[in-house]
């Protein structure tokens, strides 16, 4: 029973912290909008920054970065150590940003949550992951090819930590970062059919 109670608690903390709509937040406090009713309809920062500007999506990034990386943390702070409880604060934070209770189950696509939940535990994996999104996105100008190839670099650059860097990184860590590609790419499959029809927008 304890075992149960403490699993519940820690994936509706997890999810609760996750579901933040910080988007769609910003776009009512700036513009009175609903940002689901705009451009991609994503409760991302990129669809924030085509909407609302950099000055309204670098907030919105942080604050999604932060929902995934206080998630994992707070496991920790809580003096649980079994990393089976980190995993799955990351997942249902990553969950909660994708599908917040907040606004009728919608969200974003995880890319800031789970680079914030990955930040906490395996860093090197994220450094990686970001210079690979940079140098697609300065390529193609596209943020959800971007997304996509670092995403599915994830799992490469987390077995790279954990056999190459020395980096003492649960198994675990690396059946997560397979679980979170699979849903980021899920998530990112109105983009990809944009992409075969070549409809896709640049980010400028």
């Amino acid at each position: 029973m304890e075992l149960f109670l403490k699993i519940l608690g820690v994936a509706a903390s997890a999810y609760l912290l996750g579901s933040i709509p910080s988007s769609f937040i910003m776009a009512k406090m700036l513009k009175g909008i609903d940002l689901r009713e705009h451009g991609s309809g994503n409760l991302g920062a990129a669809n924030t920054f085509r909407i609302l500007g950099a000055s309204a999506a670098v907030p919105v990034l942080i604050i999604d970065i932060g929902k995934g990386f206080l998630a994992v943390k707070l496991v920790s702070l809580a003096g649980i150590e079994n990393f089976a409880f980190i995993a799955l604060a990351a997942l249902m934070a990553i969950i909660g940003h994708n599908y917040s209770v907040f606004v009728k189950f919608s969200g974003g696509k995880g890319v800031g949550t789970t680079t914030g939940a990955f930040l906490a535990i395996v860093p090197v994996a994220v450094v990686i992951c970001i210079a690979i999104w940079l140098i697609i996105l300065l390529v193609t100008r596209i943020v959800s090819v971007a997304s996509i190839a670092a995403s599915i670099a994830l799992p490469l650059a987390v077995i790279a930590s954990r056999y190459y860097l020395g980096r003492d990184t649960d198994i675990l860590a690396v059946v997560l970062s397979v679980i979170v590609t699979v849903v980021v790419v899920y998530k990112h499959r109105s983009n990809i059919r944009r992409l075969r029809n070549h409809e896709e927008k640049r980010i400028f």
